[in-house]
């Protein structure tokens, strides 16, 4: 069998005058600040039909039905020096007991300061003692895929873990992902990232925090793990700060991406209700009843083309200008329908159903 030589970057690569590579570097800058999250709730046994357990199972199983205790782990990272952590939400959610081990091993309770379910960011406080380290953070939108993507945290409850990787892709949609209920612009990245690491950072090759990791989507050959932009993390961990909740706008639409192939297909059905315009833009479904976009005018078939100032090329990038615009105030439409441009105003009002 022939040998296989490894190659790797000289960035990557020891050398005499500096024996330990950039990993090693931008580690030590954050890994004081990585934290493992530990949480147990109260949760309802699922009910067994108990004509079908031998009687002498039951004593061991207990009666039907009651209570349990559910325990969790994840991972955060400190970002201020009163003791906030950030983490995310699916890993603090509705739980009755935080505990927080830091990087040197000590334990502390931990106090949720807030949850937002939309963006999957959670606060966390630490209750007792001196804050560590304050993680250094970074900027998001600088990324370029092909940037250098470290992963810290506790994957399987294996704490201090990293995982090396690049930059993969940006504003990852996470609908495209099956999430249909948040709203995210993704960091995609091959840095391994495994159950435990949620909430723990995405760093780039200076050491500073670029992410918050999410999620992992595996399949044949390789993996896919994905983290928040921390200037998003950034936004959302103020407004938990001053609110305790971070209010969302929404329109009231269900939408779906139309291009000027699609329409033309459309168009060429002969059962077709509708002419659409041959052009990109986001194609309107569903408009929710009482919504903000029925007061507007807004009908199934309308197609956005622009919101504010911006054109609209598919239905994130309205979504974009919806969650940068300012509630009840009003957000310029331009709308085709049947071939006519109209201009519409519509209010945006708080996300429901979040309380």
């Amino acid at each position: 069998m022939a040998a296989v030589l490894l190659v790797f970057p000289p960035s990557v690569q020891a050398t005499p005058d500096s024996p330990h590579s950039f990993v090693a570097k931008a580690v030590r800058q954050v890994a004081p600040s990585v934290v493992r999250i530990d949480t147990e709730r109260t949760v309802e046994r699922q009910p067994y039909d108990p004509t079908l357990i031998d009687p002498l199972l039951r004593d061991l199983l207990g009666e039907p039905g009651g209570m349990e205790h559910e325990r969790g782990q994840g991972s955060g990272v400190l970002i201020a020096a009163d003791g906030l952590i950030l983490t995310n939400a699916h890993v603090v959610e509705r739980v009755d007991e935080v505990t927080v081990t830091l990087a040197d091993g000590d334990q502390r309770d931990g106090l949720v300061v807030g949850t937002d379910p939309v963006t999957d960011l959670a606060l966390v406080r630490l209750q007792q003692g001196p804050s560590p380290e304050v993680a250094p953070l970074g900027d998001s939108e600088a990324l370029e895929v092909g940037d250098w993507a470290i992963a810290l945290g506790t994957p399987y409850g294996l704490e201090r873990t990293v995982t090396l990787g690049i930059v993969s892709s940006l504003h990852r949609n996470i609908s495209s992902l099956g999430f249909s209920d948040k709203r995210l612009d993704l960091i995609q990245t091959d840095a391994a990232i495994n159950p435990g690491n949620s909430g723990g950072p995405l760093v780039n090759a200076r050491g500073q925090v670029i992410g918050i990791n999410t999620l992992v989507r595996s399949g044949p050959g390789a993996g896919l793990g994905f983290a928040i932009p921390i200037n998003l993390a950034r936004r959302v961990a103020d407004q938990l700060v001053a609110d305790g909740q971070v209010v969302h706008p929404y329109l009231g639409l269900q939408l779906v991406p139309l291009t000027a192939r699609i329409a033309r297909e459309h168009n060429q059905d002969p059962n077709a209700l509708v002419q659409l315009p041959e052009r990109s833009g986001a194609l309107v479904q569903t408009v929710l009843p009482d919504s903000p976009a029925q007061k507007a005018g807004l009908r199934r078939g309308d197609v956005v083309i622009t919101a504010g100032e911006t054109a609209v090329v598919d239905p994130q990038s309205l979504l974009s200008e919806v969650d940068r615009a300012e509630i009840d105030a009003p957000l310029a439409l331009e709308v085709v329908r049947n071939d006519k441009v109209l201009h519409l105003s519509v209010k945006p009002a708080p996300l429901p159903g979040l309380g």
